[in-house]
């Protein structure tokens, strides 16, 4: 009976520990930078946060992906992603560049669910926020309150409308109604930051990701989900 408890003790701890995925991934590792290409699309767990904690990345497709997330603290822990890269095209070069997006996303836990695209290489990121709660953009200044404060307000562009913040190397836009899923006209956005606070001038289009910065899950393992995601450039 003794060795019997101590079993079942055993494998309830195991299972405590490891994803319950319920059922086999094309893909799954818990690598830190564990990657994974599918067509045009590369899958990354980038766990490169400070005091990061567990983190099982898996993928179907390049377009169906997700993480099991263990996270507490604050700051950044990862940016589970789906990279489309190889671009190179300049800003002002594009016909189209738009995405789709759909993200189930657990409910306590701190994140943001965007995309980082990334111009010349890495001298230029651009983030697009479509859903976020406990995590604000960088920005070049802040209220009383700690909050950050954009440089352009409801700005009308590509059939959405956004709040901008940038300071250094990053912009991001901000959606003024949170989304789970939709489109994103990103030649538009792209296009409006060369003209508008022309804080580059027509640079070369690297790649576009598309995941969670996460932050914190409440401490417990939480499923992030990807339910499609694509790409459009031409």
């Amino acid at each position: 009976m003794k060795s019997t408890m101590k079993l079942n003790l055993a494998v309830s701890a195991a299972l405590t520990i490891l994803p319950l995925t319920g059922w086999s991934y094309a893909f799954e590792s818990s690598g830190q930078w564990a990657t994974w290409t599918s067509g045009a699309y590369t899958i990354e767990n980038d766990v490169w946060g400070s005091g990061a904690g567990p983190q099982t990345i898996w993928a179907n497709s390049g377009s169906n992906f997700g993480v099991f997330s263990t996270q507490s603290g604050g700051g950044i822990k990862s940016y589970p992603n789906s990279d489309y890269q190889n671009i190179n095209k300049a800003v002002n070069s594009l016909n189209t560049c738009s995405s789709s997006f759909n993200a189930s996303t657990p409910s306590g836990c701190n994140y943001d669910q965007a995309y980082d695209i990334w111009l010349n290489g890495s001298a230029y990121e651009v983030m697009i926020w479509n859903k976020w709660n406990g995590n604000q953009p960088i920005a070049n200044s802040y209220d009383a309150n700690g909050n950050a404060v954009p440089q352009y307000k409801n700005q009308s562009i590509g059939g959405a409308t956004w709040n901008v913040y940038y300071r250094g190397g990053t912009l991001s836009f901000l959606r003024t109604s949170q989304t789970s899923s939709g489109s994103v006209n990103i030649k538009a956005l792209l296009q409006w930051v060369n003209n508008t606070p022309k804080w580059y001038n027509n640079p070369t289009l690297s790649k576009i990701q598309c995941g969670w910065e996460i932050l914190s899950t409440g401490g417990s393992q939480k499923n992030f989900t990807m339910n499609s995601y694509s790409v459009s450039v031409n």
